[in-house]
């Protein structure tokens, strides 16, 4: 499994969890209600305010004399011996009455005047009232007996059925829609919460992005970081710190190598000119100065990691007419044509000169060695902060053309170059903010451009 399959929205997650965790604790509450409600004795002794209701309606009839008539049911049987002192009184619209039990005399007393309503709850005086007497219940049914008007205060026990559509309902009713409220609120809250929870972390996660070899000692911030992040960001700065030491002791390693070298390397070479002329001598004197050069590349290299941010204002055409100047004798004696010609007068960068310099040195002595000793050699300046290097050899293949500037590769493993000049140019450029490529030259062979910042226009 890769690791991209093995990712996951932390906001999601946590969203469904909440959700869950939220689930469980309503219907943990809606059972303990429940529980409670059943241990107390409670559900087992609801009342059910229909209950005489729908018994007398499924037990009325009529008699043959048109009059209203109880059937001795099962039910209704049940329900007298369930609740001796049931009370009753039924009305139909011809007037006809029947009645059980003791019945009121404050409801004695309606009579017709409710005959046009359905059904209601008819209370006590605010006064008078008494928990001991419960609300009466007024409704008209249809039975056999046709449609009547049932009026009790008798409340019947709830049934099975009954108490567990109301546990049902308690929980449609209350605890769904607080979940679903919640949902809502927890997928609407969540990512908000996450966004700013990890907002240090997004700021901390740019700042890494901008690290890099050149931009040692910064550390992550640890600003509005949550708690519990904060290790993980300690472990990297901790793992930045070693990388910065490490790299320092390297650092530091390659520049007293390079140091040591240029004595030894200065008396061998003082001590082979001394040898007799010849075939041999001059093959020596040659290894020597490549020597010679490997170790002020390296001091080159040491040099620009501890130079200062270039911030000063460097004109490109005086630099290259200096290098050409200075390589020209070099170039002929090599057998090329060395040419220079820039786009404008001034052409400014910011940056470091002596650093430039060596970076466009080393293009050209590298156009020198590998340019086949024939053919031109150009150097060419352009806006907005351009500088090409143009030889007439074979070229560079373009499979190669990114790999030449890493240290120490060279494009034919005989090759008598020590494979860093390139790498030195490639960081000096990135260093200044720009970067080295390589391209086809226009009349074969290869073009190194080096692309600098312009320098910003002058305020007069």
């Amino acid at each position: 499994m890769t690791d991209h399959a093995e990712t996951y929205s932390l906001c999601s997650r946590l969203n469904w969890r909440v959700i869950a965790l939220q689930a469980l604790l309503l219907v943990a509450l809606v059972m303990l209600v429940i529980g409670a409600l059943w241990g107390t004795g409670f559900l087992l002794v609801a009342r059910d305010e229909d209950r005489v209701i729908d018994v007398v309606q499924r037990a009325l009839a009529r008699d043959a004399q048109g009059g209203l008539v109880l059937r001795s049911t099962a039910e209704f049987r049940e329900l007298r011996q369930e609740i001796p002192d049931v009370w009753f009184l039924v009305r139909d619209r011809q007037g006809h009455t029947l009645s059980e039990g003791a019945v009121p005399p404050e409801f004695a007393k309606i009579g017709d005047a409710l005959d046009h309503i359905s059904q209601a709850r008819l209370g006590w005086q605010l006064l008078e009232d008494d928990p001991r007497k419960p609300p009466a219940r007024l409704k008209r049914v249809n039975t056999d007996a046709g449609n009547v008007q049932v009026l009790t205060a008798t409340q019947g026990k709830l049934s099975g059925g009954k108490a567990l559509l109301t546990t049902a309902l308690m929980f449609v009713g209350v605890a769904l829609p607080g979940l679903l409220l919640m949902a809502a609120a927890t997928f609407i809250a969540t990512p908000m919460v996450v966004r700013r929870a990890f907002a240090g972390l997004d700021a901390a996660a740019d700042q890494a992005r901008r690290i890099d070899i050149h931009r040692r000692g910064t550390r992550l911030s640890v600003d509005r970081i949550p708690l519990e992040v904060v290790p993980l960001v300690s472990a990297v700065n901790d793992a930045l710190a070693r990388l910065d030491e490490g790299y320092s002791r390297h650092k530091r390693f390659v520049a007293d190598a390079a140091h040591e070298l240029r004595t030894p390397i200065a008396i061998l070479n003082t001590r082979l000119e001394s040898l007799p002329p010849g075939p041999d001598r001059a093959r020596l004197i040659e290894d020597t100065a490549r020597l010679a050069t490997l170790a002020e590349q390296l001091l080159d290299i040491q040099r620009l990691d501890r130079c200062g941010h270039p911030m000063t204002r460097v004109d490109l055409v005086t630099v290259a007419q200096g290098v050409a100047a200075d390589l020209a004798p070099l170039a002929i004696a090599a057998g090329y044509e060395l040419s220079f010609d820039a786009a404008a007068e001034h052409i400014e960068t910011l940056g470091d000169r002596a650093s430039l310099e060596r970076a466009l040195t080393n293009l050209v002595q590298n156009a020198i060695q590998h340019g086949g000793r024939h053919g031109a050699i150009s150097i060419h300046v352009s806006r907005p902060a351009t500088i090409d290097v143009t030889d007439e050899g074979t070229g560079i293949p373009p499979d190669q053309r990114t790999l030449i500037f890493e240290p120490f590769y060279r494009l034919a493993p005989l090759d008598r170059g020590a494979g860093l000049g390139l790498n030195m140019v490639r960081e000096i450029v990135l260093f200044h903010g720009g970067h080295v490529s390589v391209l086809d030259g226009p009349n074969g062979g290869a073009c190194f451009r080096m692309t600098l910042q312009p320098a910003p226009a002058q305020q007069h």
